[in-house]
Parts: C-alpha cells; structure tokens; sequence
C-alpha cells in the first residue's frame, strides 16, 4: 500500500498539522500517513533551508527513502509545500502516485499580486523585523491564515510552544519564502491524479491562483466556502472528507 506523505507550508512544520492526520486516518480511511518537515523547519530546524524548490524535492526523496516509505507516494501538500510536490510529481513521476496541493500558488498561472496581495506586505515586513518577538509574530500569522478563531488564545498559545522547542530562524524563513517566490511550475501537468483545494476566504494568498492552477492541469478543483489560507486548521472534517470522496469517485485513476 502506498504511503501518503503530508507537507506543510513556509516555516511550519508537522506538529501545525493539528487533528488533520488523525481525522485523515479515521474519518478518510487514509493511511499511513507520514509528515515530513521542510528543510529549516521541525526536526529539520537545524538545516539550512535551500532557496530553491528543486533542493527540497532532493532532500524531502532522501528523507522518504531513509523511512522506508512505500513507493509510489501519494502527497498532500498546502502553499508551499504544495510547491515541493508538484515538482516531485515532474521531476520523478514514477515516485509519485496521487497529489492533493492545498491553497498553493505557482508561476505561471498567476500573478505576483495574486500570490501575494499588497495589503499583506505590510505585515510580512513587520514580521520580518520583528522575528523574535514570538506572541506578536504568531498572532499575524494567525489572522492572516485562519478563519476559525473560537480557540485563537489556545492556538496562538500552541504555536508559540511550538516556535519555541523548533525555532525557525529568519534566514530560513527568508530563504523559504524566496524559493516560493520565484518557483516555476512547469506547464505540462503532472501524471498521476491531482486534486487541487482551495478556501474561497483565503486572505494569505488569492484563491484565483488555485483556479487557475486546476484550470492549466485540467485538475478538479473544490473550494471550501469559508475557510482561511490554513484548511486544515479550519476546517479538517471537511478536507478529509473531500479527499476520500475523491479517491472513491468512479473512475479514479490512483497508481
């Protein structure tokens, strides 16, 4: 049985997964289920992160091979994680059996002010200068990222014990966000399956890139009515639900 590998987004890492691997096993009938952390975030923390997606195809298929997880792999991946997936998924079609990319956003299928709307700009600059300042770093990433914020104190709380046993530092973070920036997807789409999953209140990143993005691949796309840029914090029910209604739809082609 192949293994689902899941792959977070710019400086976080498994443990910002949440309740979304256990609700994929339980409630999807997925697994296992395998988190592999970002070089510079997590475990890895202590790297160096690469400022190009291509690196971190190479060492995220290094760390997969070391596991012994069972080829072909099928990844769920969100921003730019999803990235890293999508170029596994080119570069190495044989190791790559589905792909399920979460409110990412790639050249050339849109724009820079789509990926990154100006009126965020303001507070990605704050962030970056005040790196280590924790509770206030956290808090932007918060509203800009999650919808559901009934629990935000206990989130926020979460995250921070989090930044503190594994914390991401600035130059990583910039290295990150510098590979994201300027990663090109390629046009022809990936072989295997592709589900593209977008939050149409996204505010990190414009929900168009992931219409777009289907709409070039000739992907199926779902969108979810409410949720922020951070799907799996939201709303995980629904992610999961939508997944395994896909891998069961007749006709899937799953490798």
């Amino acid at each position: 049985m192949s293994d689902w590998i899941l792959l977070r987004g710019l400086t976080r890492e498994a443990r910002h997964w949440g309740v979304l691997p256990g609700v994929l096993q339980t409630s999807a009938g997925i697994g296992p289920v395998t988190m592999l952390d970002l070089p510079g975030n997590g475990v890895e923390v202590a790297g160096r992160a690469p400022s190009g997606v291509p690196a971190m195809v190479a060492f995220l298929r290094e760390r997969a091979a070391r596991q012994g997880l069972a080829r072909p792999y099928r990844l769920l991946a969100m921003s730019l994680g999803a990235m890293v997936a999508a170029e596994w998924a080119q570069r190495h079609p044989e190791e790559i059996g589905a792909l399920v990319l979460v409110n990412t956003s790639m050249r050339p299928f849109c724009s820079v002010a789509e990926r990154l709307p100006p009126r965020n700009w303001p507070a990605l600059l704050g962030m970056a200068l005040c790196w280590h300042n924790a509770p206030y770093c956290e808090r932007i990433v918060y509203r800009l990222t999650c919808n559901a914020s009934a629990a935000i104190e206990t989130d926020v709380a979460a995250w921070r014990a989090i930044r503190g046993s594994a914390p991401v530092s600035r130059a990583n973070a910039l290295r990150q966000l510098w590979a994201a920036a300027r990663y090109h997807a390629p046009r022809t789409p990936p072989a295997c399956p592709t589900l593209v999953l977008s939050s149409a209140a996204d505010h990190l990143v414009d929900p168009v890139c992931s219409a777009h993005l289907a709409q070039a691949w000739g992907a199926q796309h779902r969108r979810h009515p409410w949720a922020g840029h951070d799907l799996p914090h939201d709303d995980p029910a629904w992610l999961a639900a939508t997944v395994a209604r896909w891998l069961a739809a007749p006709g899937q082609r799953q490798r």
